[in-house]
């Protein structure tokens, strides 16, 4: 992390009645933590935030000084501290929505263990996980249906000769899910999970491992910056697990 020896530095940022910069705000919070006393100069109204620009040659604000070196933005000053990487050097993608959800997914299954249970060492524990995740990422997906199923498209073989698949996967996901966390309709939820997850575990291998196609994927929404992978075949092999786990632990083990 860069270190400067003056700790000073001077922020101009948009204060206006009917608008304050949210980027300001974070700049002048992360200086702060950083450890620099803050010259804050807020920029008032319009005329006085385009003069500023138009001075400094900059076509946004919030805009950092520390020392006599002009940092930037908000987006830069994080650079500038070692907490993001360069634009250039940035991928463009990110594991960090499917983490959340998991994560948020596996806790929430834990809860739900310690209430009904006071433990949480049963199997109930995963299969709730499982159907947990389903609706969440169902959810992403019905935010918006007509970004997803664009997206979806790109490589879902059933979607490719049925259009309309992509707008009934996210719904037939959410109605699996919620059925499985209550344990009810299996003779419903199984078949509908395992085959959305059979169709999508394929598309996914063919797309990924056959194809060798770098995409993008619509696990979380339309406007998903996931790398198509492991992740959606993750998600569609979980489905294809508990549609056959579900009838299997009922009508074969009687559990």
């Amino acid at each position: 992390m860069p270190k400067d020896s003056a700790k000073t530095a001077k922020l101009y940022r948009m204060v206006m009645p009917g608008h304050l910069c949210p980027f300001g705000l974070k700049s002048k919070d992360l200086l702060e933590r950083e450890g620099y006393e803050v010259e804050d100069h807020p920029l008032e109204t319009r005329e006085e935030t385009d003069a500023f620009m138009e001075r400094h040659g900059v076509e946004t604000t919030p805009q950092t000084w520390i020392g006599d070196e002009r940092i930037g933005g908000y987006d830069e000053l994080r650079v500038h501290f070692g907490l993001d990487k360069p634009e250039a050097e940035r991928s463009g993608t990110s594991y960090r929505p499917v983490i959340a959800i998991f994560a948020v997914a596996f806790l929430m299954a834990l809860g739900l263990l310690w209430f009904s249970f006071d433990s949480v060492l049963t199997l109930r524990g995963f299969e709730w996980f499982i159907a947990i995740s389903m609706c969440f990422l169902a959810v992403q997906k019905l935010q918006d249906v007509e970004s997803f199923s664009t997206m979806f498209l790109n490589y879902d073989l059933l979607a490719r000769r049925w259009v309309r698949y992509g707008y009934v996967y996210p719904y037939a996901e959410a109605f699996a899910g919620i059925l499985m966390v209550a344990g009810a309709l299996t003779w419903l939820s199984a078949p509908v999970a395992l085959f959305v997850g059979t169709v999508g575990a394929a598309s996914v291998f063919k797309a990924v491992y056959i194809d060798k196609r770098e995409l993008k994927c619509a696990c979380v929404g339309g406007d998903s910056n996931v790398p198509l992978g492991f992740v959606s075949l993750t998600e569609n092999l979980m489905m294809m697990a508990m549609g056959i786990w579900m009838p299997l632990k009922i009508y074969v083990l009687g559990w």
